[in-house]
């Protein structure tokens, strides 16, 4: 898949265009096709090299996303694969598809944009 990597992290940091293996859902996550990605000040400092993301987080930027449901891990019930989906992520949102946890995933409305919902999760979740 497609993703969007840092490149020379630091104050002079690029974002490159790479091919890098698809994520796969583990026990409790859901795979979601991306289609629109938030962007946050965590996103920008972690590109400076000012903010390490978590232990075992995606190494790509991208801490919220909307999309689609694409596949679900071991022992999710709760969602199906094609539901309307955005998601808060510790890393990995800025690609063709991100893995979430299924307890940081939120519907997205019918009637909503799902490029507009990639900027729900940190807001809903804050509030």
């Amino acid at each position: 898949m497609k993703a969007i990597a840092i490149e020379q992290q630091g104050p002079g940091y690029r974002l490159r265009l790479r091919e890098t293996p698809d994520p796969v859902p583990g026990a409790g996550e859901i795979l979601i096709r991306v289609a629109g990605a938030g962007l946050n000040r965590a996103d920008l400092l972690q590109a400076r090299g000012l903010y390490p993301p978590p232990p075992g987080a995606s190494d790509i930027l991208g801490l919220e996303v909307s999309g689609v449901v694409a596949a679900l891990g071991a022992g999710v019930t709760e969602w199906a694969v094609g539901a309307r989906v955005c998601a808060l992520l510790p890393g990995g949102g800025y690609a063709e598809r991100a893995v979430a946890d299924a307890g940081s995933v939120l519907p997205v409305p019918e009637d909503m944009p799902l490029v507009d919902a990639a900027g729900l999760p940190e807001a809903a979740f804050t509030a």
